[in-house]
């Protein structure tokens, strides 16, 4: 029997769209391109955008049903399921990272994988086979939320993918007045987003609001971009976030009813 160390697992933060993603004649073939070129995990650690709960709480630890956080939709979307096994185990190890810190944790036993969770799950794991644990934000500052995502780095060298699920750019009320196509807010805070990943510009990021163009117009509220700095937090376990090989800033990118689905890759 193979006594292997599993191997260390990239940090995502992917746009996960919404319901109608899986009807998508492009995206989910993209999410299931990028899951069959990583390393199988152990488990998986969802941060979402649609979860945010102080303190920090732990939800779906062992399976209970999904959440169908939306609304207006074909009934068909609510059909939807994703049975993946509980991860109790995964669970522990995040309240040991967390409280030794003083950081408090709590659970939340009924509350279900939400639609950031499991719609680009079901397009990147299909056979929901791995265990998956969800978390939320405790907040919405970048650096707290870059320090939780230190905090949790451990966990991928024990095999754990973790996941920052949002949407690169984010602002519904504004594309009801655009017309249709890609309007100008989003793809310049893409391009800007795209150049910040690839120089580096760590602290620009962090302070995005002020430092993009059209930052507040891309994330008018910032919960779809939050996920992004715990994802930076799980990749700069020891100065790995400004190695050469740590991103790849552009595994999918593109457009999606304006907004921009902008997904990267650390590790």
């Amino acid at each position: 029997m193979s006594t292997a160390a599993p191997e260390r697992m990239p940090a995502l933060y992917l746009s996960h769209g919404a319901p109608p993603l899986a009807d998508d004649p492009i995206w989910p073939g993209e999410l299931a391109a990028w899951s069959a070129d990583l390393p199988r995990p152990k488990a998986i650690l969802m941060v979402s955008a649609h979860w945010e709960e102080a303190p920090l709480a732990l939800g779906a630890v062992d399976p209970v049903p999904l959440v169908y956080d939306f609304w207006g939709f074909p009934e068909h979307y609510y059909q939807v399921r994703y049975d993946a096994p509980g991860a109790p185990e995964l669970a522990e190890s995040v309240r040991k990272l967390l409280r030794a810190p003083g950081i408090p944790v709590q659970d939340v036993p009924d509350r279900g994988l939400d639609h950031g969770a499991y719609v680009p799950l079901v397009e990147m794991f299909p056979a929901a086979d791995i265990p998956v644990l969800q978390v939320s934000m405790p907040t919405l500052d970048p650096a707290k939320l870059m320090d939780i995502g230190r905090k949790l780095a451990p966990l991928r060298d024990e095999g754990v993918l973790i996941v920052g699920s949002g949407f690169f750019t984010h602002n519904l009320a504004a594309l009801r007045h655009t017309g249709g196509g890609v309007p100008t807010w989003s793809s310049e805070f893409d391009d800007w987003g795209r150049r910040a990943l690839e120089s580096r510009d760590w602290d620009g990021l962090l302070d995005f609001l002020h430092k993009a163009p059209a930052g507040r117009y891309a994330h008018p509220r910032t919960e779809h971009f939050a996920p992004l700095f715990v994802t930076l937090g799980a990749a700069d376990a020891g100065g790995e976030l400004d190695t050469p090989e740590a991103l790849n800033p552009s595994v999918i990118d593109g457009f999606w009813m304006g907004m921009a689905k902008r997904s990267v890759q650390f590790g």
